[in-house]
């Protein structure tokens, strides 16, 4: 067995005390013996011995790792070898621990950095539209004594109901409209019950009345010669509650005339042309009035509502905005609906035909044309395409009404938009109804969701009587963004996907999903009151609308598997799945997941007020 090599100590001791290497050379000595061992990984013990003269010099250095477990006799100092064999481990693995440390600060910088960029990126976008409350712009004035809470732009329909809530609450509102004339939509005419309950909840439910408004009971569905009846499941609520139909214009003005009956609200007409910020908070806006003059308002609250157009939300959230189709729109006279009280669906080529009434003696009929080029109205091709590919698919006793309406050469045609909800939270300001957040109007679901986030808005500024602290109010009423996620969520997924699923395709799986669709909705109970209660707001429950998505799904591989399967219908079959996925998980995925299905875990659903 040879000796352990004495040089391991010698080069040791170097590192630690460097003026005595000639000394340590010359006079050291070592003693060895072996430990029994225990295993094969155990190393032999070895005991340096040092003399006492040179004691001073390396007793200096007691502290270190080398000398800690030293033993100092009268003559000499024994080191063991097991300290010996830490040091140099020590030793090469110090500089593997430095390059971590650094290569972590580096990364911690690095990381740091793009957020920055990310923040500039975000404040860069919310600049657009946004101007310092400093600057000069011509003739300006500070709000006067009015000593508004709370400034709303837009008196559409979620800007008037949101300014009668606020205003009954005991706010001061002050309200800025574009134009204060009636509206003249063909959207926006269709309450669904969900959104009629809302509307009973704000107190509102005498704005259908005296407006000729119709009862909707359900929809009824066509598509090649078949039909089948839907009706809204409303045998648990009083025998008032269904949807309503009207005239979007007579709606509002109703709405406008209960938001002027109060006296801590005030309606003027202006276009608000800029949001007014300081120190990152908004403060307020900048407006026009219909004499050209330019003011200033401030609140400690701004929400804009200024519709599908607006000018404003670019500083305030990411619009992402699809336009997938246009409605051509078209009033029908003295004709009578097929199903009395009921919407019209019906599952033309290229894409859906939407009919409901208006009044007792008016019909709307919208045509979904698929893409953002539309035939020209000016020349004919319109009226030509409507008299040629539309009107033959319609049921025959509105032919005649379609063809007169069409003659008499009012159309109007409007892009169907949908955004998804991504806002950017700001101190001093929210986003509210089509402003915020959009879908196919296919499903009559946007005054729904618009009623039912007023709701949730009412009831979260109940709890917070001081408006002032904009960061403090900012942070809290993030929690309404994700309160309002299960109920908004649900309503536009379903309206984007149903209008796909509703759409002519070449595709042969794409066909047999429509198809599926409109025999899953024909076979009654709970497959068809499912779904409308989903439609109509009444159970808007994000799992059971994937649920019945996807029941529709198995139920058209079923239809194409039964008598006998085939490869053929098989690979069908994987497609239609496949299909079915690619339609609905982009919408959800776009609605975001955590928020549409598990909110309660999103710590904003927790926000409360601080305590007083």
């Amino acid at each position: 067995m040879s000796q352990p090599n004495p040089n391991h100590l010698l080069h040791a001791l170097a590192a630690y005390s460097s003026p005595v290497r000639h000394r340590l050379g010359q006079e050291g000595r070592c003693q060895w013996g072996w430990a029994q061992p225990q295993s094969p990984r155990h190393r032999p013990i070895v005991r340096y011995k040092v003399p006492r003269s040179l004691l001073p010099a390396v007793y200096i250095r007691k502290t270190t790792p080398l000398l800690r477990n030293a033993v100092v006799s009268e003559t000499h100092c024994f080191i063991s070898s097991s300290a010996l064999h830490f040091h140099n481990r020590l030793k090469m693995f110090s500089p593997y621990i430095l390059g971590a440390f650094f290569a972590s600060v580096l990364v911690f910088l690095l990381l740091n950095a793009l957020r920055e960029k990310e923040e500039k990126i975000k404040r860069h976008h919310r600049a657009d539209g946004l101007v310092t409350s400093s600057s000069g712009i011509g003739e300006c004035r500070q709000d006067d004594g009015f000593g508004t809470d709370v400034i709303i732009v837009g008196a559409g329909v979620a800007g008037s109901a949101l300014a009668h809530t606020l205003g009954k609450d005991g706010r001061r509102v002050h309200v800025i409209e574009r134009d204060l004339s009636e509206p003249d939509r063909i959207v926006g005419e269709l309450l669904q019950p969900g959104g009629y309950l809302k509307l009973i909840e704000l107190g509102l439910e005498d704005c259908v009345e005296e407006i000729d408004a119709q009862r909707v009971l359900g929809y009824a569905l066509f598509k090649d010669g078949k039909n089948t009846r839907l009706s809204y499941p409303l045998e648990k609520f009083h025998s008032d509650v269904s949807g309503r139909s009207f005239h979007n214009g007579r709606f509002i003005q109703r709405m406008r005339e209960k938001v002027a009956s109060l006296s801590n609200v005030r309606m003027e007409q202006g276009t608000v042309t800029l949001l007014l910020e300081e120190n990152g908070a908004i403060k307020g806006v900048q407006y026009k009035t219909k004499t050209g003059q330019e003011l200033k308002a401030y609140a400690p609250l701004t929400i804009v509502c200024d519709g599908c157009f607006s000018n404003l939300r670019r500083s305030l959230c990411n619009p992402k905005v699809d336009v997938p189709s246009c409605f051509v729109g078209l009033v029908l006279e003295n004709c009578q609906l097929p199903f009395a009280n009921h919407g019209h669906v019906i599952l033309a080529d290229p894409s859906p035909i939407l009919l409901y009434p208006i009044s007792s003696t008016e019909v709307r009929c919208l045509v979904d044309v698929p893409g953002q080029k539309l035939p020209s109205i000016a020349n004919g091709e319109m009226a030509n395409y409507l008299k040629t590919r539309v009107a033959p698919q319609l049921p025959p006793q509105l032919y005649d009404a379609f063809i007169s309406a069409i003659d008499q050469g009012k159309i109007r045609t409007m892009p169907n938009r949908s955004m998804p909800a991504d806002p950017y939270p700001t101190p001093g300001a929210l986003l509210m109804g089509d402003a915020f957040n959009m879908r196919h109007p296919l499903t009559g679901g946007g005054m729904t969701v618009a009623l039912s986030d007023i709701v949730i808005l009412r009831d979260l500024l109940k709890q917070l009587p001081n408006l002032n602290d904009g960061v403090s109010l900012s942070k809290y009423l993030e929690s309404f963004y994700t309160l309002r996620k299960p109920v908004a969520s649900t309503i536009n997924t379903l309206a984007g996907a149903l209008y796909k699923v509703f759409c002519a395709s070449p595709d042969q799986a794409r066909r047999e999903m429509r198809e599926a669709c409109f025999d899953y909705l024909s076979l009654g109970g709970v497959c068809s009151a499912g779904p409308v209660a989903l439609l109509s707001g009444l159970n808007p429950r994000p799992l059971s609308l994937v649920v019945h998505f996807f029941a529709v799904a198995v139920y058209g591989v079923g239809r194409l598997l039964l008598p006998f399967p085939s490869l053929k219908r098989l690979w069908i079959g994987a497609r239609l799945i496949s299909g079915a996925s690619n339609i609905i998980f982009p919408i959800i995925k776009a609605e975001g997941v955590r928020q549409m299905f598990f909110p309660v875990t999103v710590p904003a659903y927790y926000r409360a007020p601080r305590a007083k």
